[in-house]
């Protein structure tokens, strides 16, 4: 998902701010893996179209990959050289620093309507939309077929189910029988997943964090008791498993589960392995919520084109154009009208995604309107894996992150 393909922002005043003789720049992060699948091939067709239709105006895009686009926006804002839109990963930084023009003075209210009513609630800052999501995937369970009925076990409903599969994985040679990926890259994907998984996460329903709540403390006393030491997690401490070196491993043959989201499909179906989906199990049976992650669409208010870049989006988000960019990069609409859609086809890649997509409506994204998550997200990444390690002490570890996540919200309220 991330092919950095070294565009070059444009960095500049932008046209007229009348009806015509309007660019806009865009700045989007690439989805695709490769130079053949650049996400900067979707947006110049669509920008072709539109362009077509629309003569005064003009759409200049520079794709960027994940590695980097959320920096060069950034570096562009912090020049005085705002773009237009983004679409990059995070939005709560820019609209607490009144940078973004709010949703409901860009989009139709067609368009705003159509959009998932829970990511538009995840776009909201202070309790006013300026993140648009963009695109969307949830995660589930995925679990290797043939080393599955090699060991006679069926897919897990619960976590004592979980444990007991991964037992008869390892007995039969599995490396890893159940990949848990708490390393740097994406550990706190993999930590949601399982506070959600043990029935809470990382906030309370007004927003409040809970990192070290007594049944997140009891979820990782769990994964450290009930698979990490009993050697159930494979021959890499969950602290340097990437998710990544997961993924690469299960599409290997040698990952028993993993939680993996759609990219997951394709990368396995690749390599031959034959797998299936389940949710992922709770303590006791189906977990709390998926979760859920999206990234956003923004427009900035310092060129003042908020009619140009309205009208521009209402055609992004139009359903042919949404189905097109979910069913190339193998991610979930973000409107009701392309999730409906896509629901009832039974055609790939549609139906390989609806375990996903029937997800979404009840599933739980990250903190994103706190500008404090970032910070917070960071300290997950680099110290999650202490509270499963040998030794290691998961309330302790637990406990840190909160008085970490208590003084940057503290901040963010300041």
């Amino acid at each position: 998902m991330v092919s950095a393909l070294g565009m070059t922002a444009v960095l500049g005043g932008c046209g007229s701010t009348g009806s015509s003789d309007v660019t806009l720049r865009l700045v989007a992060a690439d989805y695709g893996d490769s130079a053949a699948n650049s996400s900067q091939k979707y947006w110049d067709k669509l920008v072709e179209t539109y362009e077509s239709q629309h003569p005064g105006v003009k759409v200049e895009v520079s794709v960027y990959s994940w590695n980097d686009v959320d920096r060069k926006v950034k570096e562009m804002v912090g020049a005085g050289h705002a773009p237009d839109l983004a679409q990059i990963g995070a939005y709560a930084d820019y609209a607490a620093a009144g940078k973004l023009y709010p949703a409901s003075d860009l989009l139709s209210i067609r368009t705003q309507a159509d959009l998932l009513p829970q990511l538009s609630d995840a776009g909201e800052w202070k309790h006013v939309q300026y993140g648009v999501p963009f695109a969307a995937s949830t995660r589930v369970l995925f679990y290797n077929k043939t080393l599955f009925a090699q060991a006679g076990i069926t897919p897990p409903t619960t976590w004592s189910e979980l444990a007991a599969d991964a037992r008869a994985l390892k007995d039969k040679g599995v490396k890893y029988p159940y990949a848990l990926p708490l390393g740097p890259e994406e550990a706190q994907a993999e930590t949601m997943q399982w506070l959600l998984s043990g029935g809470n996460g990382y906030t309370d329903d007004i927003g409040t964090y809970t990192i070290d709540s007594a049944q997140n403390v009891r979820t990782f006393t769990w994964l450290k008791d009930e698979l990490v030491d009993k050697g159930l997690t494979g021959p890499v401490a969950p602290g340097r498993l990437n998710r990544a070196d997961a993924f690469d491993a299960f599409a290997a043959g040698q990952v028993g589960m993993v939680n993996g989201h759609p990219t997951l499909i394709q990368q396995a179906a690749k390599k031959g392995v034959k797998f299936g989906t389940v949710r992922m199990p709770g303590r006791t049976g189906r977990a709390k919520a998926s979760m859920g992650v999206a990234d956003w669409m923004m427009g900035f208010k310092q060129n003042g084109h908020a009619e140009q870049i309205g009208d521009f989006l209402d055609f992004v988000y139009e359903q042919k154009n949404v189905l097109a960019f979910s069913r190339e990069y193998g991610l979930l609409p973000v409107t009701g009208s392309a999730s409906d859609t896509m629901t009832a086809s039974d055609s790939a890649p549609d139906k390989e995604l609806r375990p996903f997509l029937e997800q979404l409506p009840t599933s739980e994204l990250y903190p994103v309107g706190k500008t404090s998550w970032a910070a917070v997200s960071a300290a997950v990444k680099k110290s999650i894996g202490q509270a499963v390690a040998p030794g290691g002490s998961p309330g302790g570890v637990l406990t840190r992150l909160q008085s970490a996540a208590a003084a940057a919200d503290s901040s963010e309220a300041n």
